[in-house]
């Protein structure tokens, strides 16, 4: 995955003043000294000839001390523009958060931002994106002809094929044959479910790369090998009786067209089975279908989570308790995955399945005991928070290893 950093980003600096050099140094937070540039290309036409410095007016994020950032980033520029479109909150984010869980519409608006991306050596793809940064941008002492900005297009677009590629190869290396005619067990399940995350991750770089592009959706069938979308596509692209809201010159659905498909398609929702209800699934206080087990660990999370900012810890710049919070928050993310879905009908999906990706929450769970015992030994939390999260965790870890038993029992 792409190395995101945006919020550990104190301040940088810049420089595309020479032809086919990009230079500066970027600050991050938890870094006793800056990083530095030295990258080969040009920037987008917006920045091609400048010097950028950029300030971040907020509030930054340590990086992790197990993140290794190499303290000299050489490799080549990706795109570096400070005009990208982006749709921005017009409401601070707790408001946001609060609507959004009420399943309100939220208010918003375009804004620019800056989009700076190169490809290391040492860490592959990095990504620097806000609209909330302080830009100041030097006269240009040279302009891109348009030449040199297609060749700028061209080499940006080698290196993150280059960066898909490597992608591709986690991909390869990651799949999994069981033997022919045999049924998959929980360890077959598992395997698989390593493939699955190699072709998410590939599948969210290539959506944060193509998400302005009206065709995106013809690239990210290509690179996926998608070639049934990819035709499917072209075919619909190509047709004069096309469904309303498609235009043959943008392979996208309009906004009110996609409003209508989905309304379509929550006119008639699967009901969870009723003779399970209290077992398999529960309502949330949205009205939301979830394993009792699942929404457990996502309210347990939830309410730690509140708790440290009421004490006023969501400024505390350590590493284990952020680890806390966000292994605990997996957790209960890895548990909807696996039971959520129970509610439709246990022969829905494989025990051994099941117990595969119970294997996966286990795992974040047990990150979040570690991380909980080196949270104590700091003080950070009141005795009785940690041992009422204690308690919590232990509790969850027990019904996983039940649910776990019960369903390595199913044939």
């Amino acid at each position: 995955m792409a190395w995101r950093i945006h919020d550990s980003v104190q301040r940088g600096e810049i420089d595309n003043r020479v032809r086919g050099i990009v230079c500066g140094k970027i600050w991050l937070h938890g870094l006793a000294e800056p990083v530095t540039l030295d990258l080969k290309g040009n920037a987008c036409p917006d920045l091609a000839g400048c010097r950028l410095t950029f300030e971040n007016p907020g509030r930054t994020v340590p990086m992790r001390t197990d993140a290794r950032m190499e303290p000299l980033q050489r490799g080549t520029i990706g795109d570096l523009t400070a005009s990208r479109k982006v749709r921005v909150f017009d409401v601070p984010f707790e408001e946001a958060y609060e609507r959004l869980e009420k399943k309100l519409p939220v208010p918003e608006y375009l804004a620019n931002s800056l989009y700076l991306e190169w490809f290391s050596e040492a860490n592959g793809r990095v990504v620097i994106e806000s609209a909330d940064f302080k830009l100041v941008v030097s006269p240009p002492v040279w302009r891109s002809t348009p030449e040199e900005e297609r060749q700028r297009q061209r080499e940006a677009a080698q290196g993150f094929d280059g960066f898909i590629e490597k992608l591709s190869e986690a991909v390869e290396a990651a799949k999994h044959a069981p033997e022919e005619d045999k049924e998959w067990d929980e360890f077959d399940y598992e395997e698989f479910l390593r493939e699955s995350d190699a072709r998410t991750d590939k599948y969210l770089e290539l959506l944060d790369k193509y998400r302005d592009r009206p065709d995106r959706e013809r690239l990210i069938a290509r690179e996926m090998g998608w070639s049934w979308i990819e035709d499917a596509i072209a075919e619909q692209g190509g047709n004069a009786d096309a469904p309303p809201g498609f235009d043959d010159k943008d392979d996208t659905l309009d906004v009110d067209e996609i409003n209508r498909v989905c309304a379509e398609a929550s006119e008639d929702p699967p009901q969870p089975d009723a003779a399970t209800e209290g077992v398999d699934w529960v309502r949330d206080r949205h009205g939301g279908v979830k394993h009792p087990l699942s929404l457990r660990a996502f309210e347990g999370s939830m309410a730690l989570w509140h708790q440290c900012k009421e004490l006023g810890l969501s400024e505390v710049d350590d590493d284990d308790l952020t680890r806390l919070i966000s292994e605990f928050q997996i957790t209960g993310a890895k548990l909807a995955g696996a039971l959520d879905g129970l509610a439709y009908g246990r022969d829905q999906q494989k025990g051994a399945f099941i117990v595969a990706y119970l294997k996966r929450a286990l795992g974040h769970l047990h990150i979040a005991q570690t991380a909980l015992e080196k949270t104590e030994a700091k003080k950070l939390l009141p005795p009785e928070t940690i041992a009422g999260t204690r308690s919590e965790l232990f509790a969850i870890r027990e019904a996983v290893l039940e649910l776990m038993l019960e369903f390595r029992e199913q044939r």
